[in-house]
C-alpha cells in the first residue's frame, strides 16, 4: 500500500486501539472458462473520503474454486468509526498477478464491525450490475494479542553480601528488559527491605507487554543493590533470565547473584547470594474485542430532548427544524452515533425516549432509521415543553443494566445516548442517577445541541475530577461522555462519532475485567492467544 494511501486512510497519525487478523476463504467460484478452474485472488480496500483504497491483496491460488488464503489481512480496528471494507475477488490469469488483465468474479461490501462483532462473516459474492451468482466469501476476524496479559511475581533473595559496617545490607531489586538496540528499560524496582540478608519483597503485576514486550526469550537483566540514603547504592550482584524461564513450571527457582569484579578479583568466589522466585502467576486481561467476539451485545438507546428552549420546530431557527435538504444537529448526532452501535446488536433494535414534550413521544424499540423517521413525524404533533430532567431516563436503563448485571456473564452491555440543548435542571438527581449505574454494565453518552452553556454538562463528564452524589458517594468509574456537537460543526459524522464513543471499549473492559467477568464463549479461540494459564505456576518451597 502506497504511502500516500496510508495517510489518507489514517494508518499514520491515529493511535490504534488494536489490531485484527482477517483470515478469507471463498467458496463456490465458477470461471467463465469452463474447462478450467480459476485462479482466485482477494484484494482488500478501506473506504475513505467516499473513495476506495486498497489495503492489501492475498496470494494468488491456482486451479481453486474454493480457496482458503494463508494471506492474512492485518488491519487497524476502531470501534468508534465506521470502517467500510470492500473485499474483491479476482481471477489472475496464468503468468500474470496483475488486475489488470483479471476477471472480476464479484465482491462483498461490509464494515469492520459486523465482522468483529460476529467473528465469522458469510456473504454472497455480487457481480457487476449487484447480481448474485453461487460463490460466497466468509471473512474471520481475531485480534492480534498476546501483549495485553498481566504477569504477577514475587522474589526473594538468600544469604546476600553484607555491604554495611554496622549493619546487614539493605537490598532491593531491579528488573530490567533488554531492547532490540541493547539499550536497557526499567521494567520494576522493588521496594527495599532494611537490614537483611535474605529479604522477601512484595509481589508485583507488570504487564507482559512491559516486561518482555511479548517476547518470552527476550533477555531480562536482575540487579540486587544495597540501599544508600546518599543514592550511592551498593552493588550486590546481577543475574540475566527470561519469561519463559520465570514461567517454567519450576517450584522456588533459583539465580546466582553474580558481580562480575569479584568474580575476576576473587579466586574462590562463587556467588554474592541467592535470588527465588517465588510466585508467578499470568492474569488474563480480557480485551474489548473479547467481549465482542464471545457474544456481548451492545444495547443502545437514545433519548432526545423535546424542551420549548429547542424553539418551535416549525420555526427555520429551531434547533428541531426540519430542513428539506439538510438535516438538523439532531438527526446528525443521532445517526453518527447509531449507524456505529447498529452493528453490535443483533437485532438492530433500539429503546427511542422523548422528554420534555407536553405529550410526550411514545417508548417503543425501533431500528435506526425507525428512531430517524418517528423523530420527524412527531415534532409536528407534539409542543415543546419543559422541564429538562434527564435522572428518569438514566435511571430506566440502569434499571434494565441491573438486571444484566446479576446474570453475571458479559452478554448485554448498555449505551444511553442523550441529544440535548440546554442546562439540566435535575442536577442533583443526575449525579445520584450516574453514580448509581457507574456500578452497572452502563456508559451514557451526552451530545449538546446548540450554543447554550453546557458547564454542567462538564461536570458529570468525570475527566476533570470525581464526579459524585449530593450525598457525597464517587462514581465507581467514569461512564459518562459528553461532546458539544458545535465543536464538531464543520467536521464529517464520523469525526463526531469517534469523539462520542472513545472511551465505550475502556469503559466495557474496565467494567468486566473488575467483576471478573470472562468472556462468554472464549474459549473456542483462548487456544490462539498466548496464555490461558491464570493459577500460579511456580509455588515457593514449603
Amino acid at each position: 500500500m502506497s504511502s500516500s494511501a496510508e495517510a489518507t486512510l489514517g494508518f499514520i497519525s491515529s493511535p490504534c486501539l488494536t489490531k485484527v487478523e482477517l483470515r478469507v476463504a471463498c467458496r463456490g467460484i465458477s470461471d467463465r472458462d469452463a474447462l478450467s478452474k480459476p485462479d482466485p485472488c482477494v484484494v482488500l480496500k478501506m473506504q475513505s473520503h467516499g473513495q476506495w483504497f486498497e489495503v492489501d491483496r492475498t496470494e494468488v491460488i491456482r486451479s481453486s474454486s474454493g480457496p482458503v488464503f494463508s494471506k492474512i489481512f492485518l488491519v487497524d480496528y476502531y470501534f468508534e468509526e465506521v470502517q467500510r471494507l470492500r473485499l474483491e475477488l479476482h481471477d489472475i490469469s496464468s503468468g500474470n498477478n496483475g488486475l489488470r488483465d483479471a476477471d472480476f468474479l464479484g465482491a462483498m461490501e461490509c464494515t469492520l464491525g459486523q465482522i468483529v462483532s460476529q467473528r465469522k462473516l458469510t456473504k454472497a459474492l455480487l457481480k457487476q450490475g449487484n447480481t448474485t451468482g453461487k460463490s460466497s466469501i466468509t471473512v474471520t476476524a481475531e485480534e492480534l494479542s498476546g501483549n495485553d496479559d498481566y504477569v504477577e511475581l514475587s522474589f526473594s533473595a538468600r544469604k546476600l553480601d553484607d555491604k554495611d559496617f554496622f549493619s546487614k545490607s539493605d537490598p532491593f531489586l531491579e528488573i530490567f528488559r533488554i531492547n532490540d538496540d541493547g539499550t536497557e528499560s526499567l521494567v520494576h524496582r522493588t521496594e527495599t527491605v532494611m537490614n537483611n540478608l535474605s529479604p522477601v519483597w512484595k509481589s508485583f503485576k507488570v504487564s507482559l507487554n512491559t516486561l518482555c514486550s511479548g517476547d518470552h526469550e527476550r533477555a531480562l537483566k536482575c540487579t540486587v543493590w544495597d540501599w544508600d540514603s546518599n543514592g550511592k547504592h551498593d552493588f550486590i550482584g546481577e543475574f540475566q533470565t527470561t519469561f519463559k524461564e520465570l514461567r517454567a513450571e519450576q517450584d522456588g527457582k533459583q539465580w546466582e547473584c553474580i558481580n562480575p569484579k569479584y568474580q575476576v578479583k576473587k579466586k574462590n568466589y562463587r556467588n554474592s547470594g541467592m535470588v527465588i522466585l517465588n510466585h508467578c502467576k499470568i492474569i488474563k486481561m480480557y480485551s474489548f474485542l473479547d467481549y465482542i467476539m464471545g457474544g456481548c451485545q451492545i444495547q443502545f438507546t437514545v433519548a432526545i430532548d423535546f424542551t420549548a428552549s429547542n424553539g418551535d420546530p416549525r420555526n427555520s431557527c429551531s434547533l428541531h427544524y426540519i430542513h428539506p435538504y439538510q438535516p438538523n444537529e439532531y438527526l446528525k448526532a443521532l445517526v453518527a452515533v447509531g449507524e456505529i452501535c447498529q452493528d453490535y446488536d443483533s437485532d438492530k433494535m433500539f429503546p427511542a425516549f422523548g422528554f420534555g414534550a407536553l405529550i410526550p413521544p411514545d417508548f417503543k424499540v425501533r431500528t435506526l432509521a425507525g428512531v430517524v423517521e418517528a423523530y420527524q413525524n412527531c415534532l409536528p404533533k407534539i409542543q415543546l415543553y419543559g422541564p429538562t430532567n434527564i435522572a428518569p431516563i438514566i435511571q430506566k436503563v440502569a434499571s434494565s443494566a441491573s438486571e444484566e448485571m446479576h446474570t453475571k456473564e458479559a452478554m448485554e452491555y448498555f449505551i444511553l445516548l442523550i441529544l440535548t440543548d440546554g442546562v439540566i435542571t435535575d442536577m442533583a438527581d443526575t449525579r445520584e442517577a450516574i453514580v448509581h449505574a457507574s456500578h452497572l454494565p452502563m456508559s451514557v453518552i451526552i451530545v449538546g445541541v446548540g450554543n447554550a452553556d453546557f458547564t454542567d454538562m462538564q461536570i458529570l463528564d468525570g475527566d476533570d475530577g470525581i464526579l459524585r452524589s449530593p450525598k457525597g458517594e464517587p462514581v465507581l468509574r467514569d461512564i459518562v461522555q459528553f461532546v458539544p456537537f458545535k465543536d464538531f460543526k464543520h467536521a464529517s459524522p464520523a469525526a463526531l462519532a469517534k469523539s462520542v464513543l472513545a472511551e465505550v471499549p475502556n469503559q466495557v473492559v474496565d467494567y468486566y475485567n473488575a467483576k471478573g467477568i470472562k468472556p462468554k464463549c472464549i474459549s473456542d479461540y483462548e487456544t490462539t492467544r498466548t496464555f490461558t494459564c491464570t493459577q500460579p505456576i511456580a509455588h515457593p518451597k514449603k
